[in-house]
Formats: C-alpha cells, structure tokens, sequence
C-alpha cells in the first residue's frame, strides 16, 4: 500500500469533509464527508481543488483571491484561510486547513485539506462597546463571525471614528488566539525613519542611539494578533518588508542576518481608498491584494442611526459609571436628527460633555452641543426602525407611548399600529 493510499484510507474515517491533492491542484481523494458534503462523486479524482470548490479556470492566487497551497509551498508549514465555496446549497464561507505531507526525502508531494462550514455565531457583547441591531450593523456581525475561526487577514474599512479597532478586538476575542496579545500599531503615529525599529525590533548598534536589542511590535504579538491601524499611513518603503512578513511569515530585526518566524494573525483598518491610492501608486498593489483577503465594511453612525438609543445606553454607562442617566425624549430626539461625521467617537464625546453638564439623571436637549448639520429637517419622518429594533424601544423606553411616538417622529395611531402588529 503506497502513501497516498493510506492517507485517502485515514481520511475515509474523518468526520470533516477532506481532500488530498497533489502540487499541480490534482484531486487525488476525497473522503465521505466531502462527497456529501460537495453532493459529489467520484468524478471530482483528477480534477483541479479550484475548479471544484470555486468554479476557477486558475488557481485562487491568479483568480483574485489567496491560495494556502502556493502559500504552504514558501512557507513548508500548514496553512489557514477562509474561502467562498460554491456547494449545492449556495455560496458558503468555509474554514480551511491545509497541511502539507512529505515523502521520505523531506519533499512536499502532497497536501491535506480539512474543511469546516464557518458558522455566524455571536462576536460582539455589550461589554465590548460595539452592539447594534440595524442591518448595516448585523452584516458586520456576520462577516466577522464568519472570519473570527480562522487566521484568515482582515481588512477592515470604515470611516474614522466607527470603532474599527474595538471590531478588531472583538474577532481576536472570538479567535482561537484570545489568549495571546492583541498588539496595536498605529501606523500613522510612527515617524517613517524609526516605522522599520518599531515593528520588527533591532540588534544592539544597529544605528545610533541602539544601545541594547530591542523587540518589535510583531515579536510582542506572538501568537496572538497585530492590528495595524490605519495602515494606508505605511510609508512606500516599508510595504515591500510587511509584504514579505505577510506572505513568508519571516522577518529580520534590523541589524540582524537572522530569519525570525511570526506566530500572529493581522488585522488591518483603513478610512482610505487604499485602490485608488493603488491606481495613484502610493501603495503597492500586491501588499493591497494580500491584505484586502476578508474586506469588512464598518458602517457610518449615519447607516445605522436607529442604533443610537442602544448605543447612547452603552456609552452613558461607560462615561459616568456611577450614575444612571437616560436621554429625554427630546434629547433623544435631537441625536436621532444629527449626521454624526464623527460616527461612534463623536457620539461617545457628546455623551461624556453632557453627562458634565447635567446634574441629575436625565439629559436634556440643552446639555447637547447644537449641531452644525442634520441628517433630516426639523420635520424629521420617522425612524425606519424593523420589528427587533421597535420591541426593543418599547422594552427600553422610560416614558410615556406618546413620548415615544414622538421620538419615532410618527403619530401615536402608527405606533399603536405596529405595535397591535407585533402582537
């Protein structure tokens, strides 16, 4: 019994759909699992893993999406990443694993693919400071739940302010690496000259100044997470070496000859249109490609505005833990007509300046700064909130029905309506 034969009689008796395939993409086997899974037969031996699984005429990496067998041929190690299936029920996100097998000689000949259907479980609690209910909102929930399992990168894209890190937080949290660290890099407060010191560390008498080795911020990450916020701030020079740490996993400290290996899952968050500044050549094209693998879209405050009333509750108890304060009707109202161009950070300062201000226990209109522009006019129509979110209101709403149409900015005959509706 050769090897591959007994690798496709192991994989028979696993309970995760698997396929062994060679170097050139060739199905070789594939177990019980996968033929029900795919609703295949057979006839997938000796047909291509991305003409399989993704319907390509080429493989991922020359289809506009990362391969783990290209990466795993560099590297010599097992891979993971996350990918869009075609299967008989539809697209579906599937975790993989690949691992490559050797011959006697120590050669790579073939490799191992576990597949796992990645489930949308819950990411994001209360205690992060991220909740909401819009649709905006859950889509992110989705995608970051799907994303969380895996070493996948993430990309994460957002104007400032949406509270791009904490979603980074909170899939690092939802990650088999929780309990590594989460290292943040603010790539637009490194001077370029020192940009290459802080993120790979340096060897004593590197340069002036270097009086004693140095760990990096990737280094300090092991086995955890690097978060490299805002990185469209990376200067030109440094996005060949981050490429190179993205795509081998090795980096050198400076000063050094010596290969290091980094055990981190990255995380990267931009409010720039990292394309156009590919199209502009401000960023290499291929550190855009390598990084934008699981795009998220963080929504605007303004996209998901009916989030508001959860999210000033939130917020209140974090600014002045101690007291119980609540937003009037009118107040409410007022926060619920505003465009917030400063999304959840603007939010977050208005609640803390008003919470200064008021002395008892409900904010008022008049403890809120005025704003400059407004979402609506002051003949605001209604919140488009859905069934979740009105249960919801009528669950958390300190006032009267009359109050809260009022804040609905709909008559109490609608609100009784919906209401009657929800049963």
């Amino acid at each position: 019994m050769d090897q591959f034969t007994e690798l496709a009689c192991f994989l028979e008796a696993q309970a995760d759909p698997h396929l062994l395939f060679d170097r050139q993409y060739r199905i070789l086997a594939a177990n019980a699992a996968f033929r029900e899974y795919a609703h295949a037969d057979a006839s997938v031996i000796g047909r291509t893993c991305y003409e399989v699984s993704h319907h390509y005429a080429a493989p991922c990496d020359q289809s506009g999406e990362t391969c783990p067998l290209a990466r795993s041929v560099i590297s010599g190690r097992q891979e993971c990443d996350v990918h869009l299936h075609y299967t008989p029920h539809g697209e579906e996100y599937v975790s993989i694993e690949l691992t490559p097998i050797r011959n006697r000689q120590g050669e790579i000949v073939c490799f191992v693919e576990r597949m796992k259907p990645v489930s949308e479980t819950k990411v994001f609690n209360d205690e992060q400071g991220v909740v909401g209910r819009a649709e905006t909102f859950q889509k992110m929930q989705a995608m970051a739940a799907r994303v969380a399992p895996s070493d996948a990168v993430v990309l994460l894209l957002g104007e400032s302010g949406t509270g791009k890190e904490l979603v980074a937080q909170a899939i690092h949290q939802a990650s088999r690496r929780a309990a590594a660290p989460f290292i943040v890099v603010d790539c637009s407060g490194i001077p370029e000259t020192l940009f290459e010191s802080e993120l790979f560390g340096h060897e004593r008498g590197a340069f002036t100044g270097a009086v004693a080795r140095k760990q990096g911020l990737v280094e300090a990450a092991a086995g955890g997470t690097l978060f490299l916020d805002e990185v469209g701030e990376i200067p030109l020079a440094m996005q060949v070496k981050l490429l190179r740490l993205l795509e081998t996993g090795t980096f050198r400290r400076v000063g050094s000859t010596e290969l290091q290996y980094a055990n981190i899952r990255v995380i990267s968050a931009t409010h720039r249109n990292l394309l156009q500044m590919v199209k502009a050549g401000s960023f290499r094209a291929d550190l855009y490609y390598r990084l934008n693998i699981f795009p998220i879209h963080v929504p605007a405050l303004r996209e998901r505005i009916g989030d508001v009333p959860l999210l000033a509750k939130a917020l209140l108890a974090r600014v002045a833990p101690e007291r119980k304060l609540s937003l009037s009707p009118a107040a409410l109202q007022q926060l619920l007509g505003y465009s917030f161009p400063g999304n959840v950070r603007e939010l977050r300062n208005m609640l803390e300046r008003a919470a200064l201000l008021c002395d008892g226990d409900r904010i008022m209109p008049e403890h809120l700064p005025q704003p400059e522009t407004t979402a609506q006019d002051s003949e605001a129509e209604a919140v488009d909130i859905d069934d979740v979110m009105l249960r919801q209101w009528l669950a958390d709403f300190r006032g009267s029905r009359r109050e809260l149409a009022k804040v609905l900015g709909m008559s109490e005959r609608t609100l009784y309506r919906r209401i009657r509706q929800l049963g």
